[in-house]
């Protein structure tokens, strides 16, 4: 039995070694470029808000912006997301009919992509995307509101949109539902989920109208493109 070359083993084992160093260089590029997204979009927006309430980005994806359309079409007046992210639910909002749109997001990054994708879309004079904290954002004459937020920030949120919006208001919650409200409306399963809750006219927003029982909405198709973004939770 031939006995192995010295030569072709020693090429073999640097051959090897080059392997590993390699694979230890796009494990190091794939860490860089991690902390570069970190770095770059999501923590100029972090640095102002609680440590409690800060959440990843995460962007709605097209089957949850469908479903709040659905709970919105049709619907007049002013519509506003709060932490709107890269813009998308105000994009497609837009183009079904609702409008004025105009999205809040803190994050600096997020609202220069929302207006890129809104430009692409031949959009950019009609939709609106300020970088202000949703706490300092109006809502007295909105009456529309989308949130896709934590449960750590619509329980603090609940106070504000009960003090502000008027009569006949709409909020469409996604992933998670307002905590102490009464939905007229749900739609959607798992992640996908959303939940409408309307205004009271007389009333108190977030109080069970009429001893209305929760319904499922009916979806309506949709022409809205919804672009995508990057993924990483202000909506």
């Amino acid at each position: 039995m031939e006995q192995d070359d010295p030569a072709e083993a020693l090429t073999e084992l640097r051959e090897r070694q080059l392997g590993a160093l390699e694979l230890l260089q796009a494990a190091a590029g794939s860490g860089l470029a991690a902390y570069t997204v970190w770095a770059l979009l999501l923590q100029p927006g972090f640095r102002r808000v609680p440590l409690r309430l800060q959440v990843p980005y995460v962007g709605a994806n097209a089957g949850q912006v469908e479903h709040v359309l659905s709970l919105l079409r049709g619907r007049p007046g002013k519509t506003v997301d709060l932490g709107s992210g890269d813009g998308r639910i105000v994009l497609a909002a837009h183009r079904c009919g609702l409008r004025p749109a105009v999205g809040y997001e803190l994050n600096p990054w997020l609202v220069a992509l929302a207006r890129l994708h809104a430009w692409r879309a031949g959009c950019a004079g009609s939709v609106c995307y300020r970088r202000k904290d949703l706490w300092k954002v109006s809502l007295r004459d909105c009456r529309n509101v989308s949130v896709f937020l934590a449960p750590s920030v619509l329980s603090l949120l609940e106070d504000k949109l009960r003090a502000e919006l008027p009569a006949g208001a709409r909020v469409v919650s996604g992933r998670f539902p307002l905590p102490t409200w009464q939905p007229v409306a749900v739609l959607g399963e798992g992640l996908d989920r959303v939940w409408a809750y309307d205004v009271p006219e007389g009333g108190q927003a977030g109080e069970a109208v009429s001893s209305r029982i929760p319904i499922q909405a009916a979806p309506r198709p949709s022409s809205a493109s919804v672009p995508e973004g990057p993924v990483s939770q202000a909506n």
